[in-house]
C-alpha cells in the first residue's frame, strides 16, 4: 500500500492534468473536481478491488461517480491507475475523442453513465442488491456532491439502502458546502447532517477529505458495522489552488492561460 506522501504526489499530478485538461478543452468544473482527488485517490489504491487488466471481472467492487461533472478527476486517477492512457485525457472533449463532459459506461474502468444529479445512490442500491442477491462479494461505493442532498431521491434511497441492511454500500460524500450558484447553507441548510444520516439508518464517520490518514481511518472506524456506510468528506472547493478555494465560480469557470501558470506554480 502506498504512503501518504506517494499519495501526496499523486494528488499533484492529478491535479495538473484535471487543469491542463480543462484548458484545452475550455469546459470548466475545475473547482469541483478538485474537491475529490484525495477520495478518488483513496478509493482507487487503497480501498477498491478493481484491476485495469481486467476491468470487467465479477468480483470487482463497484464505484459510482454520481457528481458526474467531476468526470476529469475521476478520468486523472484511471489514468494513474492505468485504465487511460495520456492520449486520452489529451482528447477529452474533443471531437473523435472517448472522454465526454460527464463519465460515460463506454469508458474503460467506469460503471455507470452518470451527471443526472441525485440518481447515482439509487443506481449504487440496485447493484448492492445483486450483489445480495447472487451472493457475490463486491462491495458498491458511491461518491454524492453535497448539493445531492437537495434532492428527495437521494434521500429515497438512504432509506430505501438501510430498508434492505445494504452492508456492503459504501457512500463517500463530498462536502465542500458550495454548490452551482452560492453556499450550501444559503441555498438549502442540510446540517445536522451526520444526525439526518445516522437517524436513517446509517453507519457514519467523517474526515477531513484532504487527509489520506484522516480518510483512511474513517473507512475503517466503520468497515464491520452491519449498516449502509457514509463517510462525510469535508472538502474545499478547488482545493490545492488558492485563488480557487471556496470560489463559488470555479463551478463553472473555463481556466484561462494567465490562471494555469499561476494555479502550476502552486501545484508543487
Amino acid at each position: 500500500m502506498k504512503s501518504d506522501k506517494e499519495l501526496g504526489k499523486i494528488a499533484t499530478k492529478v491535479r495538473k492534468e484535471i487543469l491542463m485538461m480543462s484548458y484545452k478543452a475550455q469546459v470548466g468544473h475545475v473547482g469541483s473536481s478538485y474537491s475529490i482527488v484525495e477520495i478518488l485517490i483513496e478509493l482507487y489504491f487503497r480501498i477498491l478491488r478493481v484491476n485495469h487488466a481486467s476491468p470487467k471481472m465479477p468480483s470487482r467492487d463497484r464505484f459510482i461517480l454520481s457528481k458526474g461533472h467531476a468526470a476529469p478527476a475521476l478520468y486523472a486517477v484511471l489514468k494513474e491507475r492505468g485504465f487511460l492512457s495520456q492520449k486520452h485525457l489529451n482528447q477529452y472533449c474533443r471531437d473523435g475523442g472517448l472522454l465526454e463532459e460527464h463519465p460515460s459506461h463506454t469508458v474503460n474502468g467506469i460503471e455507470v453513465s452518470t451527471g443526472s444529479l441525485g440518481h447515482g445512490l439509487s443506481i449504487g442500491i440496485g447493484m448492492a442488491l445483486a450483489a445480495k442477491i447472487k451472493k457475490s462479494t463486491y462491495k458498491v461505493f458511491v461518491l454524492l456532491s453535497d448539493a445531492e442532498c437537495d434532492e428527495g431521491e437521494t434521500w429515497e434511497a438512504i432509506l430505501s439502502a438501510a430498508h434492505h441492511n445494504l452492508d456492503n454500500l459504501i457512500v463517500y460524500l463530498d462536502y465542500n458546502k458550495v454548490q452551482a450558484l452560492g453556499k450550501k447553507i444559503d441555498i438549502l441548510n442540510i446540517e445536522p447532517l451526520t444526525n439526518k444520516w445516522e437517524a436513517f439508518g446509517w453507519s457514519v464517520a467523517e474526515a477531513d477529505g484532504h487527509d489520506f490518514a484522516s480518510l483512511h481511518n474513517a473507512y475503517l472506524s466503520i468497515l464491520q458495522t452491519g449498516n449502509p456506510k457514509v463517510v462525510i468528506c469535508h472538502t474545499v472547493r478547488g482545493k490545492g489552488v488558492s485563488f480557487m478555494e471556496h470560489v463559488t465560480e470555479w463551478h463553472y469557470l473555463n481556466p484561462t492561460k494567465q490562471h494555469v501558470r499561476k494555479a502550476l506554480r502552486e501545484l508543487r
